[in-house]
């Protein structure tokens, strides 16, 4: 399955051809990008999101994730990920990372490199959902449901899509995490919320972030890092890793600036808050698309996302009232569902100004057939999240003895209730 994988990453060279410097070089500084992301970046932009009575718990969840995956990732994630295996779940072939030594190649990059870089990927899905049951869940089954949901949820859609499994196999356009990062982490997100309730208080007691500097600092590091989450997905520094950079960039701006001029014409003000969040919108919407649509494509993609972002985000809170604390699920699911059903229409040669690169299954001659195994894509891998998270949320539950803080420690605030800590001190 590595010759399959090999095959599908754009800009690969052979192995036989050696280890590419250059490319090595790239995915190295990817790498660390990605990285990050979520350390400091995504920490410090959920940190800023919740109230100052939880964001040390914040900070340290997403820290301590990073942390866990990265042994389980070593362990058997990546195994299970991209070991040679069948169309839904990789062999043992690379547990331990056994195998993996200095001169061992994946395609022109030391496959030490390759393995590193997915772990990454794998470190900032799981942190992502931790903004949908914010403020409210036990720190033990917090790390629980992370470690479980990695292996059972996580490692195996990373097979199915990029490992060599079936939706690969299908030709799913998926550059950089549409279906693998985004919707499963969105979806987990809203099913997390859905099973833990809404927050003390919720919808009538307003819950401003206590902190838009810190999350501004965040959404930054974010944006920053997020060229070596889709530039580096090339695993080459080629046409491919720049034109995804471009692409990227565009898209993140047109999100933010949509968001900001929508919510600036149907409140009366602008606010830092949605330009942010619909800088987030752009990225997460384009991920799965930067490998195959060209700038003006990016363009439309980036403005979809903040239309469609920012009213998934109010439907989800004042008309459903679920209490996504983060809005996780509708910047980050939805943006992912977006992203990889937009791909499949702008990835086709024959839309002139607004062309891609073309479709990667050489069977597929049309957008509509494209957009079929997109839609297969999403749905499927929707449908699988939302039963195993649910499943592993029922079986967390009864290990740590209910996912959820009790009521006093909830308005105490989980800083002092879990962690007999303040991420302030009163001087």
């Amino acid at each position: 399955m590595g010759i399959l994988a090999a095959l599908w990453l754009p800009g690969l060279v052979w192995a036989g051809e050696g280890m590419q410097a250059a490319d090595t070089s790239w995915i190295l500084t990817s790498t660390a990008l990605v990285l990050f992301m979520t350390l400091p970046g995504l920490a410090l932009f959920y940190g800023g999101l919740v109230r100052s009575r939880n964001v040390l718990s914040i900070l340290l969840q997403c820290f301590a994730i990073a942390g866990l995956a990265s042994i389980l990732w070593l362990i058997i994630g990546y195994s299970i990920a991209f070991g040679e295996g069948g169309d839904y779940f990789g062999d043992l072939s690379r547990v331990m990372f056994s195998g993996v030594r200095e001169e061992t190649l994946f395609g022109g990059l030391p496959e030490s490199v390759f393995g590193l870089f997915q772990m990454t990927f794998a470190i900032i899905t799981p942190a992502l959902i931790i903004g949908g049951f914010a403020e409210r869940m036990k720190f033990s089954a917090v790390l629980l449901f992370s470690s479980i949901w990695l292996l059972l949820v996580y490692a195996p859609v990373t097979h199915w899509v990029w490992g060599g499994g079936w939706l690969q196999q299908m030709g799913l356009l998926d550059f950089a995490g549409g279906t693998v990062v985004h919707i499963t982490a969105g979806v987990a997100a809203l099913v997390a919320a859905l099973v833990l309730g809404p927050r003390k208080g919720f919808p009538g007691t307003p819950m401003m972030p206590h902190n838009m500097t810190m999350t501004i600092a965040g959404a930054g590091m974010l944006w920053v890092g997020w060229f070596g989450f889709n530039g580096g997905s090339a695993l080459a520094a080629n046409g491919d890793a720049a034109m995804a950079m471009l692409v990227t960039h565009l898209s993140a701006a047109a999100g933010a600036m949509t968001w900001m001029f929508y919510e600036w014409i149907k409140y009366g003000k602008p606010t830092a808050l949605g330009t942010v969040t619909g800088m987030v919108a752009g990225l997460g919407t384009i991920t799965p698309a930067s490998g195959f649509v060209g700038p003006a494509a990016a363009l439309l993609i980036g403005i979809a996302a903040g239309i469609v972002c920012f009213n998934a985000t109010l439907f989800i809170k004042r008309v459903v009232k679920i209490d996504d604390s983060l809005d996780v699920f509708p910047v980050h699911g939805v943006g992912g569902i977006l992203g990889t059903f937009l791909a499949g229409i702008f990835a086709s040669t024959e839309l002139g100004l607004f062309s891609g690169q073309g479709f990667l299954n050489e069977s597929i001659s049309s957008i509509g057939e494209q957009l079929g195994v997109q839609i297969i894509g999403i749905v499927a891998v929707a449908v699988f999240t939302v039963i195993m998270t649910w499943a592993i949320l029922k079986l967390v539950g009864l290990m740590t003895g209910g996912l959820r803080v009790s009521a006093e420690d909830e308005s105490q605030g989980l800083d002092i209730a879990s962690h007999e800590e303040r991420g302030y001190v009163n001087l």
